[in-house]
Formats: C-alpha cells, structure tokens, sequence
C-alpha cells in the first residue's frame, strides 16, 4: 500500500477521519461510539446496536432495511461490541461499492452516509420508545450470545480469569453485558439510554476510498445537519497497577481437560515507546507456533493440548492460556513459571527473535490490504492519544534488542492463576 495518511477535522463534535486512497473499489465506512465499561450501564450498550439493526424511522420493517442494502449493489452493514482498556466500543461498518465501478445514477457514498446516519441517529420507534417486538427479539439473540461463552469452556475460563484478576476493576466487565441485567430492559428504558449514549459518547467516523476529506464533509451536511455531538474524547490510562501477590482460583465444572489461565500485570500500553518491545515479549512468549509457551509446554514436554498468550495493549495486561490434562496442573503451572523466568532472564535464542519480528511485520504489512483494519490500526491512535503510522511500528519493532525485551520483562507480574478443572477429584 502507498504511503498515505488521514485527513482529519471535526463534523459537529464528531471527530471525522478520510483516507483518500484508489487501493479499494469499495468505500469502508466506520463509526465507533465509546463509553466507560460500568456495572450500571454494560449491558443496555451492548444490546443497542443489535435493536438498531432491525430497522430505521423510513425502514421500519428488518425485511425493507436488508432490501435497501441489496439496493445499494449489495451493500454491508454491521457491527461489533468489544473492550478497549476500560471501554466498551460499539463500531458500526459499512462498506460500499465505488460509483466508478456499476452503473449509479447517484452516488454511492451519499447513499452509504446516508444509510448509516439513519441506521444510528433515526431507529425504528413506536411510542417514543424502541419497537418493543425488536428490543424482546435482540434481548434473546444477546442471552444466546452471552450463553454461548459459558458454553465454549477456552472462552469461558478466559473470561473467568479476567474477571478474577480484575475484580475491582470496569475490565472485569464483557463487553456483551450481564445476563442478569436483561430482564430490567424495557424499549423505554434502553432508549433513554441509547438518547443519553449518543449525546455523551465520542464518536469517530471514517471513511477510505477513492474520495476526499472535503467531499465526506460535503455529504455529511446533507445526512447528519441536525447533529450535535458532545466533542468528547478519551482519557488516558491511569498508573499501571501492581500485583500484591499472585492470586489462585480453583473452579470446578462438568469437565473432562482442565484449562489453565494466567493473568499477567504488564506496564507498557500502546502509547509507551517501550510498545514494540511488549509485542515481541508477547510474540516470544506464546503468540505464535515457533514461541516458548507452544514449544516447551506443548510440543516439549507434552503438557498442554494447546498453549498461547494474549496481549491488550489498552489495558497492560497479558493472558497466557494453556489446555491441559487435569492432573498436570502442578507441572503446567511450574514450566509455565519457567517461560516466564527465562523471558526475564533475558533468554531469548536467536530464531526466537527473528521469526518473531518477521511475524509481528508480516501481520503489520498484511494490515495495509484490508480498509477495515487499516481503520481499526488508526483508531488506537484515537484511543491512546499516541500517533503511530504502520511503517513506524514496523520500523520500532525491526530496531527492538533483546535488551530491551529483558527491560519489558522486569516489569512483568504473575497477578492470578486460574483453573477450571473436573467437577469430582482432588
């Protein structure tokens, strides 16, 4: 992809982001909305975008919104709820053919501005509320989604982990909410939620495809005159926080291979110049198949059926997840501890280094061929408040020593080690 950057203004405290480019025949369309993960409020913004899929104030039947859509050349819409360090984002997608390429009469980004404006700003509603058929529906589809983590036990002890270790943190919260909380939603309730979420959120749009900063604008007085949105931003992260010492949890389930989970306190987020240190300290610890976890735990010395880790870069925390046979718990979490000493040691071989670099790079560089992750890489700039094209983190992780890797590791703390074992047994 050909060095190109984002055109950046606000729209009526809407933070707006172009990146004019002819490397796509589509335009990728993308609106996040952020709010602080709360107790209080988690499961009404999760449930939010799945009500306002199923129709708008033109489109109010779901059978003429998807109709539209396939108007639009086969247009995509869609929407994913996820945690950004301690918030929960909703990010709308759109994508949408380029005029230049099918035969229009209009254009294509307008209709797609245009669809996507009225699918977040103008929902479906009866009685000044949300339809209450759509809100009864969405309600079940989320129960179903949240029931579907405690049924996927690699999930579930996953979450469980984090839960544990951040039990007194807005982290410990998924980002699809509580099943709990679902029955206190009514359509009145959670759209006086939706109304308080979009006048308080920050909200960032972007748009890349063959257009301009100026045209984007254009089209934006047309579909969204009467927006106003509040200018908010994101705040940074607060001081990183220390483990007093590790925490164990046991839990017992109806299952037959134990799953055993690691949460890892890390002081180094995304806006740190020590990042592209952390990334290859996680890329060398267990994400990927060349790392130690998969190599002495898995292939080694046979203890686990699988073995990785996971780094939140928003957050300064790492995960290590493993499967394992419930009564190798003892040896798993004893060469586990090992990897984790040796990183701190600073014993790195190598084809550790190198095949991690490459990996990290290769998955930077494939970055740039997708629109949508080209988008998502931008916006942790949005997120952190630190500016970092692709080519720079390229650059930073290809000059990363094992000096500094070592230095990353000093600061790394066991916090919680999680276990999910056999309902019966010692």
């Amino acid at each position: 992809m050909k060095e190109t950057s984002f055109e950046r203004t606000e729209f009526h405290g809407i933070r707006v982001h172009v990146l004019p480019t002819d490397q796509f025949k589509t335009f990728a369309l993308s609106v996040y909305i952020g709010a602080p993960l709360a107790e209080s409020t988690v499961t009404n913004a999760a449930l939010t975008p799945f009500v306002l899929r199923r129709g708008t104030e033109k489109l109010p039947e779901t059978k003429q919104f998807r109709e539209k859509l396939d108007e639009l050349y086969g247009a995509g819409f869609g929407f994913d709820i996820y945690k950004r360090g301690d918030y929960q984002m909703v990010q709308f997608r759109m994508d949408i053919v380029n005029d230049q390429f099918v035969s229009s009469a209009g254009s294509l980004l307008q209709d797609g501005i245009a669809f996507l404006a009225d699918a977040i700003l103008n929902p479906a509603l009866e009685q000044g509320a949300f339809r209450a058929k759509y809100v009864q529906s969405e309600k079940d589809t989320l129960r179903k989604r949240i029931e579907s983590i405690v049924n996927d036990k690699i999930k579930y002890a996953a979450e469980r982990c984090i839960e544990e270790m951040c039990r007194n943190e807005p982290y410990r919260l998924h980002p699809l909410g509580k099943i709990e909380h679902l029955e206190q939603i009514t359509p009145q309730s959670l759209y006086d939620y939706y109304r308080q979420w979009l006048a308080s959120a920050p909200i960032d749009l972007y748009v890349v495809g063959n257009t301009t900063l100026q045209e984007v604008l254009q089209l934006l007085e047309r579909s969204l005159p009467q927006l106003r949105s509040a200018n908010a931003s994101y705040t940074s992260r607060p001081a990183p926080i220390r483990a007093a010492e590790v925490n164990t949890v046991i839990e017992r389930f109806d299952v037959t291979q134990g799953k055993l989970n690691m949460g890892l306190r890390i002081p180094v987020t995304y806006g740190d110049d020590a990042y592209a240190a952390a990334l290859m300290y996680n890329g060398i610890l267990g994400g990927y198949p060349h790392s130690k976890l998969f190599t002495n735990v898995r292939e080694k010395a046979s203890l686990a059926y699988y073995a990785s880790s996971r780094y939140d870069g928003h957050k300064g925390i790492m995960t290590i997840q493993s499967g394992i046979e419930i009564q190798n718990y003892e040896k798993a979490v004893d060469i586990i501890r090992r990897q984790l000493d040796d990183m701190s040691s600073g014993v790195y071989s190598d084809s550790e280094l190198s095949q991690t670099k490459a990996m990290i790079v290769n998955h930077l560089r494939e970055l740039q061929d997708s629109a949508f992750e080209t988008i998502s890489f931008d916006f942790n700039a949005i997120l952190s408040g630190k500016e970092r094209t692709v080519p720079e983190l390229i650059a930073a992780v290809e000059a990363v020593t094992p000096e500094q890797i070592k230095a990353v590791a000093g600061g790394v703390q066991l916090d919680t080690i999680y276990f999910l074992t056999a309902a019966k047994g010692e």
